[in-house]
């Protein structure tokens, strides 16, 4: 178990009042205690990212990016410890888990590189003896507020490109990952960052994440997590006149058409349905595949689910991990044929649900894949449906303008999937 995880407010660890627990989702083990934040204690959060935002923001860029640089070496030199940290809060695969830390290096690298980059902007003036130019300038404190299933990667595509462009931080990550939030903060803490640019606060999203949305110094509030939490954040957002990003949740669907290469199209399905135990915005739930080789397809798949194993993460066999919490269990919780799957003429030709046994309970991970007969009408032009995967070389002729190899609108019915909101000033 770690030691009390704190937060992490103008520069110094600090922990007062009331407490929560993090566990282990595939043993049910207490990881750490972690101090929740007060109202007071995000008021200091956001008033530290205030007062450092004037030294920040004229720190030169290539110097903060001097910064970055460093945060991607010490990133590198604690992979595995970090993989680790993640797989035991979180419960993803170990592999996958390497990966999470990966994208936070990548992501160090780059933004430090942009810090070189930073170019603007002239135009030409209608008044003699005038010069027109633009640049790129910080907008000043960021609302940063993560998930829990990628808790590295996600934060550095928020936090390193507002560092990088001159702005400070208060991150509010998932109350399910608070210890590997407190692990990355170490790392810019070690790599030299002033305090106050970043500050992380710990607690629930009803109240401590609520109150960072709605706080009158936070300039832009950047999200990733639920369609339903983030219309309300969109919403406070714009009643108190802050910029807004939100990344949300999809409804995924994976199209085989008939001349796909099948063994490509089952690597696809089964990394998009079953990694990270299904829990990402990216996850597919829904096969759609052309009746010609809806046969061999299912085969193949069922072949594949057949091999994964599921326990605990850090163990090198497994290759799906436990879901977060139980109330994830809950929600993951699907019927293999629903009213709403006959309706759209679909029928269900696979439905996994692989179960594995834990101390906690959490570890059972619930999937379904319906894999539906694609309906077809013909086209005159070319289809401009996404392909799961590449197509094969074709040794033949080219279809006519009849062949039937698209879907219509009628008979496939899509969820859309929620768009971001516009790009903030100080992302690049």
């Amino acid at each position: 178990m770690s030691a009390e995880t704190k937060n992490f407010i103008a520069g110094k660890w600090v922990a007062t009042g009331s407490t929560f627990g993090s566990v282990n989702p595939a043993t049910g083990e207490l990881v750490s205690r972690c101090a929740e934040a007060s109202q007071q204690e995000l008021d200091a959060a956001v008033a530290a990212a205030c007062d450092a935002f004037p030294a920040w923001r004229k720190t030169p860029p290539p110097r903060r990016a001097e910064i970055l640089f460093r945060v991607a070496e010490l990133l590198q030199a604690r992979k595995e410890d970090l993989a680790r940290w993640i797989t035991f809060e979180m419960g993803k695969v170990t592999m996958e888990a390497r990966g999470d830390v990966q994208e936070a290096i990548d992501m160090a690298r780059y933004m430090a590189g942009e810090g070189r980059r930073m170019f603007g902007h002239t135009a030409p003036s209608e008044l003699p003896d005038k010069f027109c130019m633009s640049l790129r300038d910080p907008i000043g404190v960021v609302a940063v507020i993560t998930p829990w299933n990628f808790p590295i990667a996600v934060p550095s595509w928020k936090i390193l490109p507002a560092f990088v462009l001159g702005n400070t931080v208060v991150w509010k990550p998932s109350s399910d990952t608070p210890v590997c939030a407190a692990k990355f903060v170490e790392a810019f803490v070690e790599a030299g960052l002033p305090p106050g640019v970043l500050n992380l606060v710990l607690g629930k999203g009803a109240e401590i994440g609520d109150a960072l949305v709605r706080h009158r110094d936070v300039r832009l509030v950047t999200f990733t997590g639920s369609n339903e939490v983030g219309h309300r954040v969109s919403v406070t957002a714009a009643e108190t006149g802050k910029r807004c990003a939100l990344e949300m949740g999809g409804k995924n669907a994976i199209i085989v058409l008939d001349d796909a290469d099948l063994a490509l199209a089952v690597d696809g399905i089964v990394w998009s349905a079953f990694g990270t135990s299904g829990q990402r915005c990216t996850a597919a739930s829904r096969i759609i595949v052309h009746n010609t080789v809806r046969g061999p397809l299912t085969e193949l798949l069922l072949e594949r689910i057949k091999q994964l194993k599921i326990g605990n993460g850090l163990d090198p066999p497994t290759t799906v991990g436990p879901v977060i919490n139980h109330a994830a269990l809950k929600k993951s919780t699907v019927t293999s044929t629903s009213a709403s799957t006959k309706a759209r003429g679909c029928s269900s030709a696979a439905n996994v649900f692989p179960t594995a046994t834990a101390a906690a309970d959490v570890s059972i991970v619930q999937q379904c894949l319906t894999m539906s007969h694609l309906r077809c009408a013909s086209r005159a032009t070319k289809s401009s449906a996404p392909w799961c995967a590449s197509s094969k070389p074709a040794a033949s002729k080219k279809p006519s303008p009849s062949t039937t190899t698209c879907p219509t609108a009628s008979s496939v019915p899509v969820t859309p999937r929620t768009s971001t909101a516009h790009s903030p000033r100080c992302a690049t």
